[in-house]
């Protein structure tokens, strides 16, 4: 059985070996000068290649495609995922939140590991080759590159999502899915920074731990709420808590965030604190003595939102004005004007319909032809989910066109 997988990221790449490993043979298909350009730079660098929790752990942190997940996922565990690349000769080692890395730190190890296994399997690789067109065939398919006409089997689409374009994700698998009459939910950035409608450019570069950021819809229903870190940009906030919450509501609009700055302290504990405060300063301006409190530009411009003057003396603070400077201390709003580029999201939400797809990642509509990782409408929150995705995808498909084999 001749098999032409197109995309080499880690989907393509890990689908390729399981299916050369079981007698296919195949030809991996990479529009890139190498493999595993966006894997190059995941985990900053590092590669956070997964994450090393049991499988309803894994599960509570997918956002999209959960159901259609189970089935990979319990038969391509986080922990199959470790002993596969220690298996390659990549020792790993186990961080906080349970996030796995290579012992060397360099994401490259993680790419040559894979290269060497597809070479040692005689995967036929070929690079700097884009496809431009699948077609269905009397037998099998056709795969169209500007240089050839490949004949096969049966066809994987590994081409990723939209985000990173300049690793090579394009969308291409959407318009492939498309051609065979595939629906494709809209593609939309995930884990991502947000942009606030605000001006918080005097922020920019503040950045704070220990904060809870919670987000509303237009009803004022409480979407999701985090706890952490997060940072001020130019046009909005990233960090942590930010890219989390951006993958939750990036599908809805009118959103309401809101940034408790002090989430250790109730209202009470903090009024009592400010006043403490205040009692041994009352002849100083209030900018002064606040910003024991927070961050000097992020004090001046949360007095300005609680509508209190900075050079306002102490003793002249009256029990309304304290009122509003403790409930914007809880409570700072910001109100979501949209999602950063594409190029600024780690992964992207969307792709091929999950209705059109069975749980191996074969079409409904065309017998032969899969589709697996972030090509598909399935994703995850941070700390390596998304490559879990990828690669529990990819085997659960192998395993389905070689069964086909025997």
């Amino acid at each position: 059985m001749k098999v032409c997988v197109i995309g080499a990221g880690a989907a393509g790449a890990v689908a390729s070996i399981f299916l050369a490993r079981g007698g296919a043979s195949v030809v991996l298909v990479e529009k890139n000068e190498k493999i595993g350009k966006k894997l190059y730079i995941t985990g900053k660098g590092r590669c956070n290649v997964t994450n090393d929790c049991e499988v309803q752990e894994f599960l509570s942190n997918v956002v999209r495609g959960e159901k259609y997940l189970r089935s990979a996922i319990y038969g391509f565990t986080p922990q199959d995922a470790m002993a596969f690349f220690e298996g390659l000769g990549v020792p790993l080692m186990v961080e906080r939140g349970n996030r796995v890395f290579p012992l060397s730190e360099k994401s490259s190890d993680i790419i040559r590991a894979l290269a060497d296994e597809i070479a040692r399997l005689g995967v036929d690789l070929k690079l700097n080759c884009e496809v431009k067109e699948i077609r269905k065939a009397k037998s099998g398919f056709e795969v169209l590159t500007p240089w050839e006409k490949i004949e096969c089997d049966k066809v994987v689409v590994a081409t990723g999502g939209i985000s990173y374009a300049s690793t090579g994700s394009t969308g291409d698998g959407y318009a492939f899915a498309k051609s065979f009459g595939h629906d494709i939910v809209e593609p939309k950035q995930a884990l991502c920074p947000l942009l606030v409608a605000e001006n918080v450019s005097s922020l920019q570069g503040i950045s704070l731990k220990n904060v809870n950021l919670s987000a509303y819809d237009k009803e004022g229903n409480l979407i999701t709420s985090e706890f952490g870190e997060m940072m001020f940009t130019a046009r909005g906030i990233t960090g942590p808590i930010v890219l989390t919450t951006s993958s939750y509501i990036n599908r809805k609009d009118g959103i309401k965030l809101v940034v408790d700055l002090k989430p250790a302290l109730d209202e009470k504990t903090l009024d009592a604190r400010i006043l403490r405060d205040f009692d041994g300063r009352k002849n100083q301006d209030l900018k002064n003595v606040t910003r024991a409190l927070l961050p000097e530009r992020l004090n001046l411009y949360v007095l300005k939102v609680a509508g209190l003057k900075e050079s306002k003396k102490v003793n002249e603070v009256t029990k309304e004005e304290r009122k509003r400077l403790v409930d914007t201390i809880k409570n700072l709003p910001f109100t979501c004007s949209g999602l950063a580029p594409f190029a600024e999201a780690v992964v992207t939400s969307g792709g091929v319909s999950l209705k059109d797809l069975k749980p191996t990642g074969e079409s409904k509509l065309a017998d032969g032809l899969y589709f697996v990782g972030e090509t598909v409408d399935v994703d995850a929150l941070t700390g390596g989910f998304n490559l879990q995705l990828a690669y529990a995808t990819a085997v659960c498909c192998a395993r389905d066109v070689l069964k086909t084999k025997e």
